[in-house]
């Protein structure tokens, strides 16, 4: 009997929520299942996708505070806007033709596409139950959408804030990390350090900003160095660029893209991140204590407060802080402690976790932990569908996952196998500033749709201008 199909929409910003679609497929694979997943920007008509992805890049690099404004502003609203509603309706269509007739549960790891499934889903359109996997420690508004059927959260404070935020079904299934990455012993540690020319006794502290290698990175490099502290061993992702000024600064050990990062952490004492996201959580996996230090805008901060919060990784928020918070992960109390705390959340007893979340689903049932507090939990009652009809043929070019021996991919590497051109991070040219310009543009029309805050979405344009032309 076939025990049918599963459908997981992810999106190519940057790498965390591919990469945790990628593991969740690869579970759900081995236990059995037919998995399809999909990047919601190629459901999204006319190349809208990637324009949204290369202008919210180029934001992020050339005028981070403008992104800050931008998240500030779509924290603070409970609705989207009738621009982001047209946005998101527009893949409605194809959204739906990316399903098959055997589709037995649909998971989102991108709020876009849980905006778009939850809308179906509350339509009558999708008669299948929808999960929405948190990968953030933080919860932004655009996580909850209407008619999701389960939340699934890696920890009590997420999954307290989608609560918070109104979401429904709510559970803690902890985090979807691939399992190569452990606890090394002092061999694997000895053998990861010569594998990539480290040094073997010094403390070393591994420096990561995502694949798109953002940040202050150069900054906190050489703070770390100068604390005195630890080594640092710097991962810019695809930014060669900036590994090219770290090494010609005198940062020894600075790398591009990595394709054994279970190993590189096995290397590592500490792990100090800016984002907060699927290499954080690696980090816990590996028994490394973590620290948040020049964290990025808008998600990277709130994570760093939610991961601070959890006990799970200090935010760093000044220079001064940084050598003993430092020493006292590498040698202190505080140090042991993240590790226990981390640890702890891959631990989860049996039927337990977001592979049995899912496979309850299947079954119709609601996953362990999403019971309301005054009841038990109920079964899924699936939504009649209204529009049988909507996609008879389900002709649209879906990706099938490829199950097959492949250099692991990590938050560092995710979206290739390790051979992808690098990107490399030049100088504003004019049609970089334009780009970033009509990104700014394109996110206050999201979060400003009433005349009331139109001088909001004018002082937003006049900001960024400025900063990129003068």
């Amino acid at each position: 009997m076939d025990p049918g199909r599963i459908v997981i929409i992810s999106a190519s910003v940057g790498a965390g929520h591919d990469g945790a679609a990628a593991e969740l497929a690869r579970r759900l694979h081995d236990a059995g299942h037919t998995v399809d997943r999909h990047d919601f920007l190629d459901l999204l008509p006319a190349r809208i996708g990637k324009a949204i992805c290369a202008g919210y890049h180029q934001l992020l690099t050339l005028v981070p505070s403008g992104y800050q404004r931008i998240y500030a502003l779509t924290e603070r609203r409970s609705q989207l806007s009738p621009g982001v509603r047209a946005v998101l309706r527009s893949a409605e269509r194809r959204t739906l033709r990316a399903l098959p007739p055997d589709t037995r549960v649909v998971v989102s790891t991108y709020f876009g596409a849980s905006q778009v499934l939850g809308a179906l889903r509350r339509s009558g359109r999708l008669d299948v139950p929808v999960f929405t996997y948190l990968t953030d420690f933080s919860v932004h508004p655009l996580w909850v959408a209407d008619g999701i059927d389960v939340h699934l959260a890696a920890h009590a404070v997420p999954a307290g804030q989608a609560r918070t935020l109104g979401a429904t079904g709510v559970a803690e299934t902890g985090p979807v990390v691939n399992p190569r990455f452990t606890p090394a012993t002092e061999r694997e540690r000895q053998a990861a350090r010569v594998r990539f020319g480290l040094p073997q006794d010094a403390p070393l502290a591994l420096l990561v900003a995502g694949s798109w290698g953002v940040g202050p990175v150069e900054q906190a490099a050489f703070e770390i160095r100068d604390s005195g502290t630890a080594v640092p061993v710097v991962v810019c992702g695809r930014n060669t660029a900036l590994a090219e000024r770290l090494r010609a600064s005198g940062i020894e050990y600075a790398f591009g893209w990595v394709d054994d990062m279970p190993a590189l952490m096995h290397a590592a004492d500490v792990l100090v991140q800016n984002a907060g996201g699927l290499s954080a959580l690696e980090a816990f996996a590996s028994g490394l204590p973590v620290a948040s230090y020049g964290c990025i805008p808008g998600h990277g901060r709130t994570n760093a407060a939610a991961l601070d919060e959890a006990g799970l990784a200090v935010w760093i928020r000044t220079p001064e802080q940084l050598k003993p918070v430092l020493t006292e992960l590498l040698d202190g109390a505080r140090g042991h402690a993240q590790r226990e705390a981390a640890l702890d959340l891959f631990t989860t007893g049996p039927g337990v976790g977001p592979v049995a979340a899912v496979l309850q689903a299947m079954d119709g049932r609601m996953p362990a932990g999403t019971a309301d507090e005054v009841g038990e939990a109920k079964p899924l009652i699936p939504i009649p569908r209204t529009a049988p009809d909507e996609s008879p043929s389900h002709q649209f070019p879906f990706r099938e996952f490829p199950f097959h021996e492949a250099p692991y991919t990590s938050a560092e590497t995710a979206g290739g196998t390790g051979t992808a051109a690098p990107v490399k991070i030049r100088r504003p040219s004019r049609f970089r500033a334009v780009l970033a310009i009509a990104a700014t543009l394109f996110a206050t029309w999201w979060v400003v749709p009433d005349a009331a805050e139109a001088a909001v979405a004018h002082r937003g344009y006049t900001f960024i201008h400025a900063a990129l032309t003068r």
